[in-house]
């Protein structure tokens, strides 16, 4: 899809604002995508990330990628990931990020649409083994706003990362699609 074909969808039909209009700098980035409580989000953020020139890969659980959908879901830029087996789903990452000129890789540190207490790390693990920056994403249901926005330079201390993660979506007051996806925080 062309990236005027997806701002149109995305600004016009759904009535988002897209916030920051440029893909971040460097050829290799995760993207953090908060809060993630609906299947939606994949939707909104993809048009996103299209709108603004940039070819996003994700990371889905293998049981989604059943025929007719599996096929699909590879050409949005999906990447099966066995969830029981997170040592393996770890490896496979990093080794495309390492071996990737270009690689755009969009997370949700949730790791489910459910409310959780607890964020996974991975987002934290690739950067730091790839050496490329984090850039705290955010789709806020409430405003209908989306945005990469700001680069997070991952410290050697994932925990006080992943504090000051959450503490800047908590401070940013976003919503997700369903109510109380962030209430933990």
């Amino acid at each position: 899809m062309k990236p005027a074909t997806a701002r149109k969808i995305l600004t016009r039909w759904m009535h988002w604002t897209i916030v920051e209009q440029d893909l971040p700098p460097e050829p290799r980035h995760i993207v953090l995508g908060v809060p993630h409580s609906s299947i939606w989000d994949f939707v909104v953020a993809w048009l996103y990330y299209r709108s603004i020139g940039g070819h996003p890969r994700v990371m889905i659980k293998k049981e989604f990628f059943f025929w007719p959908l599996g096929g699909l879901l590879r050409k949005l830029g999906a990447i099966p990931v066995d969830r029981k087996n997170a040592v393996g789903v770890t490896r496979q990452v990093i080794e495309v990020l390492e071996a990737s000129d270009s690689f755009h890789l969009c997370i949700a540190p949730e790791g489910t649409r459910k409310p959780v207490k607890r964020w996974k790390t991975g987002f934290h693990t690739f950067a730091k083994a790839a050496g490329i920056p984090v850039y705290l994403g955010y789709f806020d249901w409430g405003r209908k706003e989306i945005g990469h926005g700001p680069r997070f330079e991952c410290s050697d201390d994932a925990m006080a990362d992943l504090r000051a993660v959450q503490a800047f979506y908590k401070q940013k007051g976003v919503q997700g699609k369903h109510p109380g996806c962030l209430e933990y925080l």
